[in-house]
């Protein structure tokens, strides 16, 4: 069953226009002014002018009127539109192979079998509203087995995400406005009129009489929110993409002959690559089929490559996922992220052994759903939680290197954690310390290794100070901890003792 998410951008307009001048104080009010005519009203408007009582559709003279230092900017639909468009292809390229946009303020994809790649829907949503609000665009998302309910739920409800099961599609819209329904503004006053508030009144109320009163457009927006009616998502491809289409006469469905034509696709697609110079880093499979309903498939890789054996074998490894219900009438393959890739020849030395490739194994990994894959290097930082952080599997080396002046523990604590320890003041090591309720006497120390702040990151550790010792307990565990401050002077930290980490 597909899953649907659809991204709404309530402040679309005004996150724009602060993005393109970020002079505008943020506590400024902004009103978006559109024309007809001599007449001038608000078609946009940001958080603080809502704040102002200010309201979407109010004249803008009532509008500069009420609000002093509002900043009034005509509207200009194009620069929108062109500000969605590039939202909806950066989605494209990071979340799923089937995205739209959803005109005139949202962005829908279907996520079926994409959600795994991001840790699961709800780390999913909470991560791709967190980037967008990051970037200073306001967000909320919602994910539910229908377009219709999911759209309807991102503008309705109160929080930033919103995950409706399968199934729960009809008691997660029953109480939602019917403006939500994606009709024209005519039918919904018509629908007020005669005494429908909610979505769930008209899933009750006899379906002929309101065909006949309201048409079909109605009853068709009421079976495709609640999933009786398919409503294909068609997906936005950006104008230079490499994409190869194979349409079939008569529909397909047996797993050899789309695993024939997933490798013709794949060849064709490889040789277009090698004629532009690059590689593919993602191709995404697009199975269309005869009941006007799609499904993806989309394979990485951790470096560019156009490998037509090893990107085939991407793709044959997950066709067990594929659906072709009725029949497929047509696949599409295309490479949504490519890299320049240069030729290199390989020398056969005898002596010098080639380091061996371990890109197919992070390949396999990444489309298994393993998308916490990472290495760790070093950072030029004497503070230890800031001298290593997480690079890509196959990314550059940096040219550092570990500090071998000190031993260092095999476990970082991800924040170092408060114990109680006796011992002398200022230099001594610990005599025994208290960690997560148990308490350990120290057999034999290490210390201190002293480290200053880095006072050119912030005025805070201008005088910062931590004497770190090396501890063993009576049971052979190695332990890493240290105190705040010299032991002297409170300017350089606060006395307390902490554990960093372990050597076992």
């Amino acid at each position: 069953m597909p899953r649907v998410v659809s991204v709404y951008f309530p402040t679309l307009t005004t996150d724009r226009i602060r993005r393109a001048d970020p002079s505008i104080p943020a506590d400024t009010p902004i009103g978006v002014i559109s024309r007809s005519g001599s007449k001038r009203w608000l078609s946009a408007i940001d958080t603080p002018a809502a704040k102002h009582g200010l309201k979407i559709g109010m004249p803008a003279s009532k509008a500069q009127a009420l609000v002093q230092g509002l900043a009034m900017i005509d509207a200009d639909p194009v620069a929108d539109g062109l500000a969605l468009e590039r939202l909806t292809l950066w989605a494209l390229s990071q979340y799923s192979p089937v995205v739209a946009m959803d005109n005139p303020d949202g962005i829908v994809m279907d996520t079926e079998g994409a959600d795994h790649l991001q840790g699961g829907e709800e780390l999913m949503l909470s991560g791709l509203v967190n980037r967008f609000h990051a970037r200073g665009l306001a967000a909320k998302a919602a994910v539910s087995s229908t377009w219709g309910a999911s759209h309807a739920l991102a503008r309705s409800l109160t929080t930033r995400t919103t995950v409706i099961l399968n199934g729960g599609v009809e008691a997660s819209i029953a109480r939602l406005p019917i403006a939500l329904l994606r009709v024209d503004s005519e039918t919904i006053q018509g629908l007020r009129t005669l005494g429908f508030r909610s979505v769930g009144d008209l899933i009750k109320t006899p379906r002929a009489p309101l065909t006949l009163r309201f048409g079909p457009e109605l009853g068709r927006r009421l079976d495709q929110m609640l999933g009786v009616v398919a409503e294909p998502i068609q997906p936005i491809r950006p104008e230079n993409i490499i994409e190869i289409h194979r349409t079939f006469a008569e529909p397909i469905g047996a797993t050899e002959t789309i695993a024939k034509y997933i490798s013709q696709l794949v060849q064709k697609l490889c040789r277009q690559l090698q004629r532009t110079g690059m590689g593919v880093r993602r191709a995404d499979l697009l199975v269309h089929r005869v009941d006007n309903t799609f499904q993806a498939l989309r394979a990485g890789t951790a470096k560019p490559v156009r490998d037509v054996a090893w990107l085939t074998k991407l793709f044959k490894d997950r066709i067990e996922k594929i659906d072709p219900g009725f029949g497929i009438e047509k696949l599409s393959l295309a490479a949504t992220l490519v890299e320049p890739l240069d030729e290199k020849q390989i020398i056969s030395d005898l002596v010098d052994q080639q380091m061996p490739d371990v890109g197919p194994f992070v390949d396999i990994l990444g489309n298994r759903g393993v998308y916490h894959l990472y290495r760790m290097t070093p950072v030029a930082s004497d503070v230890p939680e800031r001298s290593v952080r997480r690079i890509l599997p196959l990314a550059e080396e940096t040219g550092l290197t570990w500090p071998l002046i000190w031993p260092r523990p095999i476990r970082l604590l991800a924040q170092p954690e408060g114990i109680d320890v006796i011992a002398l003041m200022p230099d001594h090591p610990p005599v025994s310390f208290t960690w997560r309720g148990k308490r350990r006497k120290v057999k034999q120390a290490d210390g201190p290794e002293r480290i200053f702040g880095e006072w050119w990151q912030r005025t805070s550790e201008w005088a910062a100070v931590r004497d770190y010792f090396t501890v063993v307990d009576e049971a052979g565990e190695r332990y890493w901890i240290y105190r705040s401050g010299d032991g002297v002077n409170l300017e350089t930290g606060t006395h307390r003792w902490f554990l960093h980490g372990t050597f076992t």
